[in-house]
């Protein structure tokens, strides 16, 4: 492995890239933490204003020359509580209802808000679809074949910092709740409870820090998978047991550790399952949850 190219960024911190084919270009959209104490809004050369960092959207095409095209600021604040962290990338044409001629960017803003952008020329986006009154967002998924999007939010109606909201994106432009979802009740309206780990002591419920598709992970060492049909089609109402029907199953891991983004690599061998009775070859399986 080697250097090809580089491009800094304009000095901002870079977190989660996302690079997307666009016709004949491939382009890079780099979500960004914060500003920092002693930089708090980095210039921006291309407008000559300093600006909470955000989103940065670059032309990789030639990996050797990348092109810094646009940045598009994100919430004031320093490190975890400011800029743009995440960015996922769906093509119209793909997405159910999507403009065919669009291409849409999902970011979050700052810890406040999930929005969308319209980033056919990546030179300069439009703003579709914003998701506000939230606190804490972070790293979220989206199905561009689907339109299903799994974003991870704050809502004021739960006591955790963080969970799940379930949408139907399939047309950016007209947003479709489906649900809220967390490993257990933390509506506000639900009892205030903690769960007994492996040491006999007790800890708070789980913060989520990411879901992919149908598995989720918290910084308390939690990972869980659900049933897709039974998470998207089943009760809504965030009770004990409406939020524990779609799990198949979770691991407790370390809460010493926790955990971050998992990626569920599908049809892999298992040597372990090699010779298990009854179950199928992994690497010939098409059904998943």
């Amino acid at each position: 492995m080697k250097l090809v190219g580089s491009n800094d960024l304009q000095a901002r911190s870079a977190y989660q890239p996302t690079i997307h084919h666009q016709g004949d270009r491939w382009i890079a959209y780099i979500g960004h933490h914060g500003g920092t104490d002693a930089v708090p809004d980095p210039a921006n050369p291309l407008t000559g204003n300093a600006e909470p960092n955000g989103t940065s959207i670059v032309d990789v095409t030639d990996p050797a020359h990348p092109k810094y095209l646009r940045h598009i600021p994100g919430q004031e604040g320093k490190y975890e509580g400011g800029g743009g962290q995440m960015v996922r990338v769906c093509d119209g044409k793909t997405l159910p209802k999507g403009d065919p001629n669009a291409v849409y960017m999902l970011r979050t803003f700052g810890g406040e808000a999930h929005e969308i952008w319209n980033v056919a020329d990546p030179s300069n986006p439009v703003l579709i679809t914003r998701l506000g009154g939230l606190r804490d967002t972070h790293k979220s998924w989206w199905e561009c074949d689907t339109g299903i999007a799994f974003l991870v939010s704050g809502a004021s109606d739960w006591r955790t910092r963080r969970m799940t909201q379930v949408y139907d994106l399939s047309d950016p432009a007209h947003p479709v709740k489906i649900r809220d979802f967390g490993c257990r009740a933390r509506s506000r309206a639900q009892p205030a409870r903690c769960r007994p780990n492996c040491m006999g002591r007790s800890r708070p419920a789980p913060k989520a820090t990411g879901s992919i598709s149908v598995t989720g992970t918290d910084k308390g060492g939690m990972l869980q998978i659900v049933d897709r049909d039974k998470l998207l089609n089943g009760p809504k109402e965030p009770t004990p047991d409406n939020l524990r029907y779609p799990e198949v199953s979770r691991l407790m891991m370390s809460a010493f550790n926790g955990a971050h983004t998992t990626f569920p690599m599908l049809k892999m061998p298992i040597a372990e399952f090699a010779k298990d009775k009854g179950r199928q070859d992994p690497r010939h399986r098409d059904d998943h949850r």
